[in-house]
């Protein structure tokens, strides 16, 4: 059925029903339904204002297949093939235009994109030409799958899904008119072809710093972050760290999706990032927050005042307030290339996960190639009083902070495993918790948390001088008696003793969080089949 499927919508181009429209024409008909903010950038709205993965099954052969079903994923399994009918003939009817766009942009592997979208509604011209705008112009000369994905967002709302075929490169989007869904809808194609390819695709943001050297020498790392929505991957890999010694350069390369090689390069994807909006500021957030102010910026689900200023915190709208912007509103602060070069063409790699706890996890710990390899496993965050309230506290776990992960996870752990493990004189990885520590929650009768003891936060330009320290070498480490990592005892520029647990809990509330969340991570690794024992015995 999905390959038929995919033989009729690669037909569709002989349609009378569709239309082939470039970049420009998309920026015609999709700016008419926007607004114009006083810096000169768009801003438009959706009514699916976030990723719907409870309501996306992926289908395929066992390696592929999704395997535990929520109700509404059954009934989307069910009803697939009459679903797809159902498709089929409306596609012949609705008007209908075809974007295509290129990802990556290397010599090997850069996946071509078909985008068929149904304009019902002129105003969702939207979601194509945001989605436009991260990617580059189709080159049908470059090595690379053709993906191929089929969205009508006027889709009845209740009926809305996403179904994802990654064997035969094919998505549909039905009921969703978020500009997210088109784009990791192909990245989720991607990444599994990288995969296939004997790469590891990773959500993550790169980078390449060359940093200052207690010896006066400078040194040049690539680096990778890790971290789920929320976290800050995006934060750190667009900041500056404050690296402005004599020498020292930043190359913004990336910051979602890249796919990592056996030699260390790691593949962009992207010309444009697509970013989260939300807490903006130009203090802490500099170089972000300039880029936004770029003509070129378009804007979704963001506060616009009546005279066109954004407001970064007014989260009226909604959380997940988006930015489209090109790598070049950074200015001299992004690379030429949107690839991290292999590891013999720099002085080390730099792997950051980036985490969000607010108890006893230290603020930066140094990971051991079995850590690193839990850490990835983990991909660990926690949810937050402002999320719901009664879940507040709880563990986050996404394997490798990739929710868009295809096939076994076993073998992405022993893949990432093996890669730090062959590289140890030159990858470097690190534990980064940009929450905090020192809250304690207590629990109503209905199970609501309530905050009796506060978190103390780490703003980002402490975090910051962390990042820094790492690059420059100039931190001093000691051992964790609570997880067994190496943890700061000195950082340029910060005041690491404010952060001291014995600040905020007793040593026996210390030892039960410690131990609370040791026994967590050891269950949650426990669920994966053939993921190697050095990986599983990093945690005891």
């Amino acid at each position: 059925m999905a390959q038929s499927f995919l033989d009729f919508v690669k037909s569709l181009p002989e349609q009378g029903n569709v239309r082939s429209v470039s970049i420009e024409e998309l920026d015609e008909e999709a700016f008419k339904h926007g607004r114009t903010t006083a810096t000169g950038g768009r801003s438009f709205y959706s009514n699916v204002r976030n990723r719907s993965a409870g309501i996306a099954v992926v289908f395929g052969s066992d390696r592929v297949a999704t395997k535990n079903f929520n109700p509404a994923q059954q009934r989307i399994r069910d009803n697939r093939e009459k679903t797809l009918e159902e498709v089929r003939k409306y596609l012949l009817r609705t008007p209908l235009i075809r974007v295509q766009r290129t990802i990556g942009d290397n010599a090997e592997f850069n996946p071509k994109c078909n985008l068929f979208l149904s304009v019902q509604r002129p105003d969702n011209t939207r979601q194509a030409c945001l989605w436009s705008h991260t990617l580059r112009d189709y080159d049908p000369s470059s090595p690379g799958p053709e993906l191929y994905e089929v969205c009508i967002p006027e889709w009845p709302e209740n009926d809305s899904q996403v179904l994802v075929f990654p064997e035969e490169n094919l998505t549909v989007i039905l009921g969703i008119d978020y500009v997210g869904e088109v784009k990791m809808g192909f990245l989720r194609m991607a990444m599994w072809d990288a995969k296939e390819e004997g790469m590891l695709s990773l959500h993550a943001g790169s980078k390449v710093v060359t940093a200052q050297q207690p010896g006066g020498d400078s040194k040049r790392y690539g680096m990778l972050f890790f971290g789920l929505s929320g976290t800050g991957k995006t934060t750190h890999a667009c900041h500056g760290h404050g690296m402005e010694a004599a020498g020292e350069v930043m190359d913004i390369l990336q910051d979602d999706i890249v796919a990592l090689s056996r030699d260390g390069r790691a593949l962009g994807t992207e010309r444009g990032f697509y970013l989260k909006t939300e807490g903006m500021n130009s203090e802490t957030q500099a170089l972000i927050y300039n880029a936004l102010r770029s003509p070129e910026a378009l804007f979704e689900n963001v506060m616009l005042t009546h005279d066109g200023d954004i407001d970064y915190a007014d989260l009226s709208l909604g959380g997940n307030g988006r930015a489209v912007i090109p790598r070049t509103s950074f200015g001299e602060y992004v690379g030429e290339d949107i690839n991290l070069p292999s590891l013999d063409q720099l002085d080390g790699m730099v792997v950051a996960f980036i985490t969000r706890r607010m108890t006893v996890l230290p603020l930066m710990s140094r990971l051991n190639p079995e850590q690193a390899a839990a850490a990835f496993m983990l991909g660990e965050s926690v949810e937050t009083s402002a999320g719901d309230p009664r879940r507040a506290g709880e563990s986050v776990r996404v394997v490798g902070t990739n929710p868009f992960l295809i096939g076994s996870e076993a073998d992405e752990g022993n893949w990432f495993y093996d890669f730090v493990k062959n590289n140890e004189d030159k990858v470097q990885c690190y534990l980064l918790n940009t929450g905090g520590v020192g809250e304690i929650l207590e629990r109503d009768e209905q199970g609501r948390a309530t905050v009796r003891q506060p978190v103390t936060r780490v703003p980002i330009p402490e975090m910051s001088a962390m990042i820094r320290g790492i690059l420059r070498n100039t931190v001093e480490w000691g051992e964790d008696p609570l997880f067994g990592t190496e943890v700061p005892v000195s950082v340029d520029g910060l005041d690491i003793a404010k952060y001291d647990l014995s600040n905020y809990y007793t040593d026996e509330q210390i030892k039960e969080y410690a131990d609370r969340l040791k026994e967590e991570r050891r269950s949650h690794l426990a669920n994966f089949p053939g993921l190697n024992s050095k990986i599983l015995e990093a945690n005891n």
